[in-house]
């Protein structure tokens, strides 16, 4: 591919069903478990173009508009996977990159996850790169840990892997999007608030001060195995009961936290009440609440259930939006007229 080209792609997020929540390794984002999840639809999305050029003596990165301190420790961080993949090709030439996402960031709604993925997918196109999914996933994964399970599409497995060097901590399909087309993700958008707490600073502060976290641990690895059994035999009882258990749990040592990290929110806490009504209702399980760090709620279910499901969030006053969500296929390239840079001015396209 000539790298004087810029190439767009577009990607999504994922929504974890077994949580993702502390790290053995922060500097190679190594998880202290392993994680499931779904891949949505494009819906809620992030679109990336990149242009390597000799015109910029420095990387330069535009998000929804806004262009970023690349010298700043968090975005440094999140630019790691972009310069291992410079790295890997050989490349000296620095990058342009422009970024939109259609839903807020730092709001619970895997915006990281979508965000780098996108990024280390559609560079590692620019750059020629012919990079296999699992490769793309463990590159991505040093700049967002759930940024890895996004480069796949239907339900995905994240492996902590065992290695000091991460050698075996990657994702990988469980199954594709086909399989189970009826599971949908309704996301609640209850605030757009960005959190006060990041996700990368709660991870290290729970895993360093939770007493509850060792018991986490102890548990969760068979839960993963329960929930991809669920998956294949298409159970969603016991999927949801799983589902809603591990989000209680990861939020449980997060309030065990010194001091507490609070995502949850009294509109959170409305919609977990309203689900377990209406399972009770129907005496047995057709919803399922899960929230990542954040106060935005997903309640996964199944195409038929999905009226009641919205009836009953319709009831809560605080809810902002509903966005109903299928199964996503992972990461795609797009054409040139989908391109977000002007290659004259080197900055994003207007309009």
């Amino acid at each position: 591919m000539n790298m004087d080209e810029t190439v767009t792609a577009i990607g999504t997020p994922n929504i974890a069903f077994i949580k993702y929540w502390g790290k053995r390794n922060e500097k190679l984002n190594l998880p202290s478990n392993s994680s499931v999840s779904m891949t949505v639809d494009e819906q809620l999305n992030t679109k990336t173009s990149i242009l390597f050029t000799d015109r910029l003596s420095a990387d330069r990165v535009y998000i929804n508009g806004e262009m970023q301190d690349v010298h700043g420790a968090e975005m440094m961080e999140r630019l790691v996977s972009l310069e291992i993949l410079r790295r890997l090709a050989g490349e000296k030439r620095k990058a342009l990159v422009v970024s939109e996402n259609s839903f807020p960031a730092g709001s619970g709604l895997a915006s990281s996850a979508s965000g780098l993925a996108t990024l280390t997918y559609t560079a590692a196109k620019a750059l020629g790169l012919k990079l296999t999914p699992r490769e793309m996933s463990m590159i991505a994964r040093r700049g967002s840990g759930s940024a890895c399970r996004s480069l796949f599409g239907g339900i995905v497995k994240w492996r902590k892997g065992v290695r000091e060097d991460g050698s075996d901590s990657y994702a990988e399909q469980v199954v594709r999007p086909n399989y189970w087309p009826e599971l949908i993700d309704i996301v609640v958008v209850l605030t757009r608030a960005r959190k006060k707490v990041s996700s990368h600073v709660g991870h290290g502060l729970t895993t360093k001060t939770s007493v509850l976290y060792k018991s986490r641990l102890a548990y969760v690895e068979n839960a993963v195995a329960r929930l991809i059994a669920a998956v294949k035999e298409r159970n969603f009882e016991t999927l949801g009961e799983l589902i809603m258990r591990d989000s209680n749990n990861m939020h449980a040592t997060m309030l065990d936290t010194w001091p507490p990290l609070l995502y949850l929110n009294d509109s959170s806490k409305e919609v977990i009440y309203r689900v377990h009504e209406l399972n009770e209702s129907e005496g047995k399980i057709v919803a399922a609440y899960t929230f990542d760090a954040g106060a935005n709620a997903q309640v996964i279910t199944l195409k038929r259930n999905v009226g009641k499901v919205t009836r009953l969030l319709g009831g809560i006053e605080s809810v902002n939006d509903v966005i109903k969500l299928k199964m996503g296929n992972g990461p795609r390239v797009l054409g040139e007229s989908d391109s977000l840079i002007d290659e004259r001015t080197l900055r994003p396209r207007s309009g």
